[in-house]
């Protein structure tokens, strides 16, 4: 299948140009898993070369309905809703990562059953999986507030994010993030599987056996050398993937 390249329109730069792009195609992708929630749960982008200002899916689309030339561009020091075209809720977290972690460009945040199965248990996500362990010392949790609409709450988030690469929201989700969308695709993926692998170990009634520390905290930091790197040549065929169900995300 060939692929037609779009360009972007004369008021936007290359480099924005590709951002809409990949970040349209973790729209896709995420569909792609069945991770999406009909027009709710976001992923968002920082808009390169404007870093107050930040990339996200139009409220009302379905996941395989955004494009790179639909995507909304905002302010992430707005306060914004429905009535500028993104969800209230999904501007609150995404703006509040973006100002918070200013080393963050990209954040996928999703609701699944394992991930909120996962998200109530008390103990957390344990060491179980090779997944697991991306995240060991790395995650933070963030108790149930209810709907993320007011403001407020990001401060309590901002709290759980330095030096970890992703938030589980109890009863309610996984965030990840990363400088690129493939960095923060890539941790949920992760993330998900660990999830999944968790609940499954767990549903058996065996005792479960964790990863020692000392394999944790090496492997861990493997696995940071790893996605700042080589990990990143996974991204084009990602593209590719969504290219084979629909390459429209690309217009």
């Amino acid at each position: 299948m060939t692929v037609m390249e779009t360009r972007p329109p004369q008021t936007m730069t290359q480099a924005e140009w590709q951002a809409r792009v990949d970040l349209a195609c973790c729209y896709r992708l995420i569909a792609m898993h069945g991770w999406d929630m009909v027009i709710y749960n976001h992923a968002s982008m920082r808009v390169p070369g404007e870093p107050r200002m930040m990339l996200m899916k139009r409220h009302e689309l379905l996941y395989t309905e955004v494009t790179a030339s639909n995507l909304v561009k905002v302010s992430i020091d707005d306060d914004l809703d429905e009535r500028a075209g993104v969800n209230r809720p999904g501007f609150t977290l995404h703006s509040g990562i973006q100002l918070a972690r200013p080393d963050v460009n990209a954040v996928i945040h999703l609701h699944t059953d394992a991930g909120m199965a996962l998200s109530g248990l008390p103990g957390g996500l344990k060491m179980l999986s090779q997944e697991a362990i991306r995240f060991y010392n790395r995650v933070g949790y963030h108790e149930y507030e209810g709907l993320t609409e007011t403001f407020d709450e990001r401060e309590r988030i901002a709290r759980n994010l330095p030096g970890n690469r992703a938030l589980i929201m109890r009863h309610h989700g996984f965030t990840t993030w990363g400088s690129t969308v493939c960095e923060a695709w890539n941790l949920m993926d992760a993330l998900m599987a660990a999830a999944r692998i968790q609940v499954m170990m767990m549903s058996t009634g065996e005792k479960l056996k964790e990863i020692p520390a000392e394999i944790c905290e090496k492997t861990a930091k493997q696995f940071e050398a790893h996605d700042k790197g080589r990990g990143a040549a996974d991204w084009p065929a990602f593209l590719r993937m969504a290219d084979k169900v629909d390459p429209g995300y690309r217009a």
